[in-house]
């Protein structure tokens, strides 16, 4: 069973989709080990605590710099016994959080990678809207060992209405695009870590 954490930092809406994913088994082979807040007083924390789900804060306020952060996330990620990092609107640096879990940090960017890879999330959507583009969606991804954008696992795109606003632009990315590239992106991370099927023993003679 994949033991995952799932790290907010605001509202957690991609966290309560995660949580709703699990409770009804849409996800296989996933225990959800609880959620990692940097701000504790995110409304993440009572979504997750509502839903019984361990609800934790290493607040990135407490710290000088991200190394010291990363250090007391990574520490927290350990004490939970965690496989699998996911990132649901988490703000801070990893630091070394990053590197000791390479491979297993997974996140979902709101704009198709390269496109305005390094704007802050809450900025993307006016970003797109300025610059005219026609076309946007998602990117799901594994984080670097710096935890910035690395292996990207998948996009997909949404259209740019005229009418779109910041706001409406980034709830059609969230439901068209985001939604499933996380699920997807998920699932496919505990699918591969499910031991194989033991084979049955031979008759004995």
């Amino acid at each position: 069973m994949v033991r995952a954490a799932i790290l907010v930092s605001g509202e957690g809406r991609r966290m309560r989709y995660l949580l709703d994913s699990a409770f009804f088994n849409e996800i296989d082979n996933l225990e959800i080990a609880g959620v990692v807040s940097s701000d504790p007083e995110a409304n993440a924390l009572r979504s997750a605590r509502s839903a019984n789900v361990p609800a934790y804060v290493v607040d990135e306020h407490l710290f000088p710099n991200t190394g010291s952060y990363g250090l007391a996330l990574l520490n927290m990620l350990k004490d939970i016994d965690t496989d699998l990092v996911i990132l649901a609107g988490f703000t801070p640096g990893l630091g070394p959080a990053a590197r000791y879990y390479s491979g297993r940090v997974l996140g979902v960017f709101p704009a198709l990678i390269p496109a305005f890879e390094g704007v802050p999330e809450r900025e993307v959507c006016a970003s797109a809207l300025n610059r005219g583009v026609r076309v946007t969606g998602a990117t799901a991804y594994l984080a670097d060992e710096v935890g910035r954008v690395g292996r990207i696992l998948d996009q997909k795109t949404v259209a740019v209405l005229p009418e779109d606003t910041p706001d409406t632009l980034r709830e059609r990315i969230f439901e068209e695009a985001e939604k499933e590239l996380l699920l997807d992106s998920v699932r496919a991370f505990c699918a591969a870590a499910k031991p194989e099927p033991v084979s049955g023993t031979p008759e004995e003679e």
